[in-house]
């Protein structure tokens, strides 16, 4: 997993004409919670650019006078306008205490039904995760290799290290061959034959988009 260090400055003052004072200076002001005391730092925006502009997800570690902080990003916030940084919570890292945090999904492997004319329709990219913080993982892997036409994969069907829970509904569909409309036959009468998903399932998960891969010669 990979872990990326930050060099941080601590705040001293609070409040929103200090946070003004801070974005004023092209500063990122930032939280760190957990632990005894939360901390007030801010960030450079360039040394944030791997870690808030990236799919993966990473484990950081906050250098605060010359203090290492083990954290993952809890959340942040956007300029609604630039889409510039604004605010970062960052969440402390405890040893034996469970956090929640979002995987990517790594598609592996070219699906059989690709190469039989199907279309590879990936309806997650990712799944949120409980776990301590030494089982924790930067993806998971779901290899489409034997995929057939018409076949459907769901949270269920992923393979997770030990230790480690998903906390989405197990049938909540993950990637489908599609049938194409070729090689359903002319008077296609089953409408959605070969699909292996349920009414409704076709429609991704709230905030996913769903991407569409082809078998290339």
């Amino acid at each position: 997993m990979e872990v990326l260090t930050l060099n941080a400055t601590p705040r001293k003052a609070l409040g929103k004409a200090a946070t003004k004072a801070v974005r004023n200076a092209d500063l990122v002001p930032c939280v760190l919670y957990g632990g005894e005391d939360n901390l007030h730092f801010t960030l450079v925006p360039l040394d944030l650019r791997t870690l808030i502009y990236s799919p993966e997800f990473k484990v950081v570690e906050i250098n605060l006078e010359g203090q290492v902080h083990r954290c993952i990003i809890k959340s942040a916030q956007f300029h609604p306008v630039t889409d510039k940084v604004v605010h970062i919570d960052f969440l402390r890292l405890i040893d034996n205490h469970k956090v929640k945090v979002d995987i990517p999904i790594s598609f592996e492997g070219v699906a059989v039904g690709l190469k039989e004319g199907g279309k590879l329709v990936k309806k997650m990219r990712k799944v949120s995760i409980k776990t301590v913080p030494n089982n924790l993982i930067d993806k998971i892997v779901l290899n489409t290799t034997r995929m057939k036409l018409g076949e459907t994969l769901r949270i269920k069907d992923l393979n997770i290290s030990e230790g480690v829970e998903i906390l989405n509904n197990g049938n909540i569909p993950i990637a489908t061959i599609e049938i194409p409309r070729a090689l359903r036959g002319g008077d296609d009468k089953s409408g959605a034959a070969g699909d292996d998903t349920a009414e409704g399932e076709e429609s991704t998960a709230e905030g996913e988009a769903t991407e569409t891969t082809e078998a290339t010669s």
